[in-house]
């Protein structure tokens, strides 16, 4: 048996991942307007709540690697801050949200309690340092290049400022051209060195594979999603949206927000089996 981290990670003073209860990273791919994320985030919140989920709010204020350059990225940075922070002082729910750059670490901390590191910048050190002293705990999508052992160095990275809260998700690996698989072995060896997720959305996507803008196989995702539950990780990423066959960004692979609960109650069970 691979040693599993034995440290729990502090999100929140109320939110901490490694304790036993699963936690929930979940929302729209990106902020397409204040009401659209109050929508979701008022509804996994109460869903999260009654499958034994704790709960963070996640959507992003810019989607900075579309595939074509005239896809929808998102307002600018302020914007949705401002949204995100509304959301937060109105329900009353954690925050997570991508950064892209050093300089945006320090002021997207000021507003959100999880920073995250998007899967194609994993490596990039003056992002993880960046991000690492600002004292938030910071969640590292593991790159789609990368082998799960060399995602160890990441986690130093930010240890290196003196944060000992990182987290590791899982999304799937290149197979090729426009295709993702998940190696499961991929979760318990990055458990060695951090709380794991498993990101049930964009582990079905398919990167580049519509002409111009991503594809995905939403029907595959509650199978990933069950087995990484058999398997063993500490919590999900799952992007939803009430209709994703509308959204702006990432909808062929998203999860419908009224099949939430339904997902959520078989992933708790499978969970609670151990």
């Amino acid at each position: 048996m691979l040693h599993i981290y034995s440290n729990p990670v502090q999100i929140t003073p109320t939110i901490q991942i490694g304790n036993g209860k699963p936690l929930l990273l979940a929302g729209p791919c990106v902020i397409e307007s204040r009401d659209l994320c109050m929508q979701v985030a008022e509804t996994m919140m109460h869903v999260a709540e009654k499958t034994g989920f704790s709960y963070v709010f996640k959507a992003s204020f810019d989607k900075a690697n579309r595939t074509a350059g005239g896809s929808f990225r998102g307002g600018s940075m302020e914007e949705g801050l401002r949204i995100l922070q509304e959301i937060k002082e109105t329900l009353g729910v954690a925050l997570v949200t991508d950064i892209h750059l050093p300089e945006q670490a320090k002021p997207v901390a000021e507003v959100v309690d999880l920073l995250q590191i998007p899967a194609f910048l994993c490596r990039q050190t003056d992002l993880l340092l960046a991000a690492g002293a600002t004292g938030k705990a910071v969640n590292i999508k593991k790159g789609q290049f990368m082998a799960p052992e060399d995602m160890a160095y990441a986690v130093e990275k930010v240890g290196s400022t003196g944060n000992p809260n990182s987290l590791l998700t899982e999304r799937g690996a290149s197979f090729g051209y426009h295709n993702l698989v998940v190696d499961m072995r991929s979760l318990p060896i990055m458990r060695q060195y951090a709380p794991v997720l498993f990101d049930v959305t964009h582990s079905v996507q398919m990167p580049g594979g519509a002409g111009g803008k991503s594809g995905g196989k939403r029907e595959f995702a509650p199978y990933l999603a069950k087995a990484a539950a058999a398997t063993g990780v500490d919590g999900f990423f799952i992007e939803t949206h009430p209709n994703p066959d509308q959204a702006l960004s990432d909808g062929p692979n998203m999860i419908p927000l009224s099949d939430m609960e339904t997902l959520l109650n078989k992933l708790s069970a499978i969970i609670q089996i151990g």
